[in-house]
C-alpha cells in the first residue's frame, strides 16, 4: 500500500496537475524520498530523469533542507539537477550551507570553485561557520582568499571575519585588518565595518581608540555605531566623554536619540552612584517623547537600592507600574539587594516570598541575594533550605551560594553539616570548586578525629581535578598534628617541599616538638635539616633550630 502510494505521488508530481504550491510540494516529497533512498556508495539517480522538466529554483531548495541529514545525498543531487537547468546564487547558497553545517569545507570549496561561483557572499558563509566553530586562524585564512580572488571586491568577507574576531576577543588582529583594509583602499568600509571594530575596542577597554575610529569614520555613524561607542564610556565610568557623544547624536540630521541611548547613559550614572544626573536624564529622555522600558527602570532601581535608597527604588517601582510597564524579576532581584544593604534582612525575605506568591519565579540571582543574607546573619540552616528549595524548583544554585554557607558553617564548628552539604552538592545539580573543598578541608582539619573525612574530599578534590594549594597542604599537616598521625604528617612535610611550598613555621615547630618529645630525634634532625637546605620558611629556621639543641 505504501509502494503504491508512493508511486502515485510521483505520478502525480509529474503530471503538472493540481495548484502550483501542491504540486511543488508533491516535487520535494518525491523527490527526497527517491535520494533518501539512495546507495551512497553507487548512487543510481536516473529515478529522478522524470522530474528534470519540472525543476525550479523552490524545488531544489527545498529538496537540499529536506536532506539537511544528508548532505552527500543532497550533494549527489544538486549535481543532478546542474545538467538540466541552470542554478541561481541562492541554490548555491542553500547547497554551501548544508555543506558547512556538517564541516564539508574542501567539498564545499571545490563545488564553488568548479562551478565558478565563489561569490563574497558565500566566502562570507565560510567564515562565520569557521568563526562558529572557534576556527580563528581558518576564517582569517579565507579572508585573505576572498580579498586575493576577488580583487578587493569583498566587504561581506571583511565585515565576517571583522564579526569573528571581536567575538572571540581577538580585537587587536581584527583593528590590524581594518586598518590594513584601510591602507590598501581595495575596499569602501560601510558602517557595519565601522561599528564592528568600535564595539571591539569598546569590548577590551579601548575606548579611546575606538572615539579614534569613530571620529574617523568614512561614511554616516547609524544608531548602533553612537550607542555602541555611549555604552564603551559608560562602562568605564566616564560619563563626560559619553554625554559628549550623546550630544553629538542629538545634532546628528540621520539619527536621534532613541530609547537605548537614553537607557545607557542613565544605566551609566546609576552606576556610578550619580543619581540626580541619572533622574535627570529620565525627565529628559521623557521630554524628547521617548518611553522608558523596563531596562531604563531597572537601571534606576538598582542605583537607587545600591546607594541604600529603598524607599526611592518602591517609588520608582509605583511609577514604573503606572506608566504601564511591567516590572520583571531583574527588578525584584535589586528590591532584594536594597533591602540586604540597608540591613531589612527580613524584608528581603518578606519580597522573596512575595514574588512567588505572585506567580513569579525568582532565578538564580535572585536566590543568591538571600542565600548569602542569610549567611551574613549566621542562618546557614535556613540558607541550605533555601538551596533545596532552588533544586526543587528547577534552579540550578550558583557554587558561590554554597561556598558562602560552608564559610559559616565552618566559622560556627558546623564542619559535619559542611561536610554532608559538600557531598550532596553533585546531586542538587552543582559541582564543588576549589573554594569549596578548602573550606571544607581546613575547617575540618581544626576538628580532631575528622581527618579520615577529610582524606575522602582531598581524594574526591584530586579525581574532580582540584590540585591542593600551599594553604591546603598546611592545613593537613596541622590536622595530622592534632591526630598526633606522624607518618601521615610527614609524608604532607615532604609533599609540601616537593612542591616547593612554604610551610607555616607555627606548624612545623609543633610538628618537631612532637618528634622531639617521643625520642624520634634523628628523624626530626633529618627532617629540619632537609627543610633548612630547601629554606623553605622563609628565612626563620635559626629560631626553630633551638627545638633540636
Amino acid at each position: 500500500m505504501g509502494e503504491l502510494s508512493r508511486n502515485g505521488a510521483i505520478a502525480k508530481a509529474c503530471s503538472g496537475t493540481g495548484p502550483p504550491l501542491i504540486r511543488n510540494l508533491s516535487l520535494v516529497t518525491s523527490i527526497t524520498t527517491i535520494l533518501q533512498n539512495l546507495n551512497p556508495q553507487n548512487p543510481d539517480l536516473s529515478p529522478l530523469k522524470k522530474f528534470s522538466p519540472h525543476l525550479t529554483p523552490n524545488v531544489v531548495i527545498h529538496v537540499i533542507k529536506n536532506l539537511n541529514r544528508h548532505p552527500h545525498h543532497a550533494l549527489h543531487f544538486f549535481n543532478w539537477a546542474s545538467d538540466h537547468y541552470s542554478h541561481p546564487p541562492s541554490c548555491y547558497a542553500a547547497i554551501t550551507h548544508l555543506l558547512l553545517s556538517h564541516s564539508l569545507f574542501s567539498t564545499a570549496y571545490s563545488l564553488l570553485r568548479r562551478s565558478n561561483n565563489l561569490s563574497d557572499s558565500l566566502i562570507c558563509t565560510f567564515i562565520n561557520a569557521l568563526g562558529h566553530r572557534g576556527d580563528i586562524r581558518g576564517a582569517i585564512h579565507w579572508f585573505h582568499k576572498a580579498n586575493t580572488f576577488l580583487k578587493g571586491r569583498c566587504l561581506f568577507s571583511c565585515n565576517a571575519v571583522l564579526a569573528v574576531l571581536v567575538r572571540a576577543n581577538r580585537v587587536n588582529i581584527a583593528k590590524a585588518i581594518y586598518d590594513q583594509v584601510l591602507a590598501q583602499g581595495l575596499l569602501r568600509p560601510d558602517v557595519y565595518t565601522h561599528t564592528t571594530v568600535i564595539r571591539g575596542l569598546c569590548k577590551v577597554g579601548l575606548v579611546e581608540s575606538a572615539r579614534k575610529v569613530f571620529d574617523e569614520m568614512r561614511c554616516q555613524p547609524n544608531m548602533v555605531t553612537y550607542n555602541t561607542l555611549i555604552h564603551g564610556f559608560c562602562r568605564k565610568g566616564d560619563m563626560e566623554a559619553a554625554k559628549s557623544v550623546f550630544d553629538r547624536l542629538v545634532g546628528s540630521e540621520s539619527c536621534k536619540p532613541d530609547v537605548v541611548s537614553f537607557t545607557t547613559l542613565i544605566d551609566g550614572y546609576s552606576k556610578k552612584g550619580e543619581l540626580r544626573q541619572a533622574l535627570r536624564w529620565l525627565e529628559e529622555m521623557v521630554q524628547r517623547g521617548c518611553s522608558p522600558n523596563v531596562v531604563t527602570y531597572n537601571a534606576l532601581i538598582e542605583g537607587l537600592c545600591l546607594s541604600g535608597e529603598v524607599d526611592g527604588a518602591k517609588k520608582m517601582m509605583t511609577r514604573m507600574r503606572l506608566n504601564g510597564v511591567r516590572d520583571n524579576v531583574a527588578t525584584d532581584t535589586s528590591m532584594l539587594k536594597g533591602f540586604c544593604i540597608v540591613g531589612k534582612s527580613d524584608d528581603a525575605f518578606k519580597h522573596l516570598r512575595g514574588m512567588i506568591s505572585r506567580g513569579r519565579k525568582p532565578d538564580v540571582k535572585a536566590y543568591s541575594v538571600v542565600v548569602n543574607e542569610y549567611c551574613k546573619i549566621g542562618k546557614p540552616s535556613e540558607a541550605v533550605s533555601l538551596l533545596r528549595e532552588m533544586v526543587a524548583t528547577g534552579v540550578k544554585p550558583s557554587v558561590s551560594s554554597f561556598n558562602a554557607v560552608f564559610r559559616v558553617f565552618v566559622d560556627e564548628g558546623k564542619v559535619d553539616e559542611g561536610f554532608f552539604l559538600l557531598k550532596q552538592m553533585p546531586r542538587m545539580g552543582c559541582s564543588p570548586n576549589f573554594l569549596s573543598y578548602s573550606i571544607v578541608v581546613c575547617g575540618l582539619c581544626k576538628v580532631k578525629g575528622r581527618m579520615q573525612q577529610v582524606e575522602e574530599l582531598v581524594s574526591d578534590m584530586v579525581r574532580n581535578g582540584h590540585n591542593l594549594d600551599a594553604t591546603v597542604y598546611n592545613c593537613l599537616l596541622e590536622g595530622y598534628c592534632e591526630e598526633g598521625d606522624e607518618e601521615m604528617a610527614l609524608k604532607t612535610v615532604y609533599d609540601i617541599m616537593d612542591k616547593n611550598f612554604v610551610i607555616n613555621q607555627d606548624t612545623f615547630c609543633s610538628f618537631l616538638k612532637g618528634l622531639c618529645a617521643k625520642g624520634k630525634l634523628k628523624e626530626a634532625e633529618t627532617l629540619f635539616g632537609e627543610m633548612q637546605r630547601r629554606s623553605q620558611l622563609s628565612g626563620k629556621l635559626e629560631s626553630t633550630g633551638g627545638i633540636l639543641t
